[in-house]
């Protein structure tokens, strides 16, 4: 017997499954960036946002995607954060999450290294794991 939970689920699932999904091609994967990135600009760092749970979901299905998909040879904290501020079109500035301008330059210019409290904030604006900073 399906408990009552899953009806809910059965009945709704196949409107849910176009925005949540395992993405198995570049497009697909692609498509989910774009939903993550919209749920980034809907939800924003509001822990309490009824989506706040979606946004780390999609997180983590995309992230899964891109470490079996986008092998990054030996990359540091800082190349993956470089990556990263790229891909979201972000300058040193929108970085205030981890300190001013000139340490987000020092940071990035490998004067500085990230310390553990920048390290779980950028893993929350990005919604990775810590542990590509490391």
């Amino acid at each position: 017997m399906i408990s009552s939970s899953f009806k809910e689920i059965e009945r709704t699932w196949p409107k849910i499954s176009k925005a949540i999904y395992i993405p198995h091609t570049k497009s697909e994967y692609e498509k989910l960036r774009k939903q993550l990135d919209d749920l980034i600009d809907l939800v924003g760092n509001n822990e309490k946002h009824p989506l706040a749970s979606l946004l780390e979901t999609v997180g983590v299905i995309i992230s899964n995607f891109e470490s079996t998909n986008f092998l990054m040879k030996s990359a540091t904290g800082i190349d993956v954060l470089k990556f990263l501020m790229e891909e979201h079109n972000l300058k040193q500035a929108d970085l205030k999450e981890i300190g001013s301008q000139g340490v987000v330059s020092e940071i990035l210019s490998g004067k500085r290294e990230l310390n553990l409290r920048q390290i779980k904030a950028l893993a929350k604006r990005f919604s990775v794991m810590p542990g590509i900073f490391v």
